[in-house]
């Protein structure tokens, strides 16, 4: 039998856009002939792959992990929100998110890492599951979040299966007080940023330009009122307070009773708990947000078909 190279290997890798290991499988069933290979997977199926990743993932699932004191969050897209209920899919979503709590949800040390029970790296696992599962899928991002003493709490908007679903949220609650006081808390906190999707913990960490930008829009519509500048000064000083009060978590209303801000509910909690409670970190993951998803043209695709 001929000999089963590394470089053949790539070359039909590269021209068929298949697996490594259902490359090897060809090549094996094909006495390392290329194009006899490259039929074999044709007729199979599998390369088709190649079209596959060129398509638009913006579905799939996030997913969390947690060891108490780090948790990660994970998305890893597919075509179709169908694929999502894939058993197998939903096991390489949480096997990924498990190797991401190894590496304390460093990206990219999470999709060069070796996929469980395979020879393989998270990142060429899903090329392999592109030909079985017969979407197009991406490993897009991860996050993590620790705290030195207390929790990192989670919470899962929308699940699928347990720690699988739409919006994945991480909140790190660093204190001495009882774990399941402070998973409690983290909960309704995590309930809170999926559904307020703040964007900083504190005034301070916010983007400056977009802070720019929103000063720059609300000094624009104070002008037009016609308000001489000092007034608009005084005006845009509240105006600015109240969007602080929408966008940063520490100053946003608690949802869940409508009217304490974020931090003095955190301060309620540690006279409660009679411990410090400190909010030190979240993160926020949403399925697809930021993907720019293909419109599709349904009449349109039915006159091409029909060659109208």
């Amino acid at each position: 039998m001929a000999q089963i190279t590394a470089a053949l290997v790539k070359e039909l890798r590269d021209k068929s856009g298949a697996g490594m290991m259902d490359c090897k499988n060809a090549l094996t069933e094909n006495d390392a002939d290329v194009e006899r290979a490259m039929d074999w997977l044709r007729q199979k199926g599998i390369a088709k792959a190649a079209k596959k990743s060129g398509r638009v993932a913006a579905e799939g699932l996030v997913a969390v992990a947690s060891n108490g004191t780090t948790s990660v969050a994970v998305e890893v897209n597919s075509e179709t929100d169908f694929v999502a209920r894939n058993e197998r899919f939903q096991e390489i979503v949480k096997n990924i998110a498990d190797v991401a709590l190894a590496h304390n949800g460093d990206f990219e040390a999470t999709a060069a890492a070796d996929y469980p029970n395979t020879s393989l790296s998270v990142k060429d696992e899903l090329i392999e599951a592109v030909g079985t599962i017969g979407e197009n899928l991406n490993f897009r991002r991860s996050i993590g979040c620790s705290v030195s003493k207390g929790v990192v709490a989670t919470y899962i908007h929308n699940s699928v299966v347990p720690n699988l679903g739409k919006i994945a949220v991480l909140v790190a609650l660093e204190s001495d007080a009882d774990e399941a006081v402070l998973h409690a808390l983290g909960k309704q906190l995590a309930m809170h940023v999926a559904a307020t999707a703040p964007l900083a913990l504190i005034v301070d960490e916010l983007d400056p330009e977009a802070v720019e930008r929103e000063r720059n829009v609300l000094i624009e519509q104070a002008r037009e009122s016609g308000k001489p500048d000092n007034i608009i000064e005084k005006m845009i000083v509240g105006r600015m307070s109240k969007f602080y009060q929408e966008v940063v978590l520490l100053e946003q209303t608690f949802i869940i009773d409508g009217e304490t801000k974020i931090s003095d509910v955190i301060a309620k909690a540690s006279k409660d708990a009679g411990a410090e409670i400190k909010l030190t970190g979240y993160a926020r993951l949403e399925l697809g947000a930021g993907i720019e998803k293909e419109e599709e043209d349904f009449a349109a695709e039915v006159a091409a078909v029909s060659g109208n």
